[in-house]
């Protein structure tokens, strides 16, 4: 299966775009989070932080369109996702919550086709531990933000150096980014965040039961006016 998958990317992206619909269906409540004060379930967590958007909203790599369900259906919704095979799901996902202004866009979270300075907010989840490049995904975000303008995220990434879950995290990574489309287990992309430009950052760290995807961090970062 693994060398078939590798001789036919589009049979795999294919495969991966019908999973990850399958799993829209999936109840995030389920999924509980540790150590994550005020929010016992990744769906809670993620109703808090996308519910009350507004205006022009940016989600990179929305996958089949799973946090679709969190969104208010009035907003402008754009999504660049680099598969293709995953739009037939986005656009099912949309009418079934009753969207009635999305884009979906071709594209890279390095390349964003979105102007300077037109969006209120950009999304990500588990998204940044699988680009080329962290750090350029977020000057692409600062470049598309409005002046004021929010990045919210959610993303799984590198356990405590030293850590029985930081050696499993770096000695599976090369079958993991195989396997998973180039999702890196022990990035640590608190830091760019970090030492991007934005005004502010502001997270939290906690864990799920998936030691390889754990700890995850969530939460804003600002562009300075």
């Amino acid at each position: 299966m693994g060398t078939q998958i590798s001789q036919n990317p589009k049979f795999y992206k294919s495969l991966l775009a019908w999973g990850l619909s399958k799993a829209n269906s999936a109840d995030e409540s389920r999924i509980k989070l540790k150590n994550c004060s005020g929010y016992s379930s990744l769906g809670a967590l993620k109703q808090a932080l996308f519910s009350d958007l507004q205006g022009t909203v940016l989600e990179i790599g929305p996958g089949a369109g799973v946090n679709l369900s969190y969104y208010p259906n009035d907003i402008h919704w754009i999504g660049v996702e680099p598969n293709s095979f995953m739009h037939q799901y986005i656009q099912q996902q949309s009418e079934q919550f009753g969207f009635q202004n999305i884009e979906i866009r071709n594209g890279s979270a390095e390349n964003l086709p979105v102007a300077d300075n037109s969006i209120d907010t950009v999304v990500s989840t588990y998204v940044l531990c699988s680009v080329n490049n962290v750090m350029g995904s977020l000057q692409e975000i600062l470049r598309v933000l409005k002046p004021g303008g929010q990045f919210l995220f959610v993303e799984h990434v590198a356990a405590d150096c030293g850590s029985w879950s930081c050696r499993l995290q770096n000695g599976i990574e090369p079958i993991w980014k195989v396997m998973f489309d180039g999702c890196h287990p022990n990035r640590q992309t608190w830091l760019a965040l970090e030492n991007a430009s934005f005004k502010s950052v502001d997270y939290r760290r906690f864990q799920v039961s998936f030691p390889i995807v754990s700890p995850h961090i969530a939460g804003v970062a600002i562009k300075a006016h």
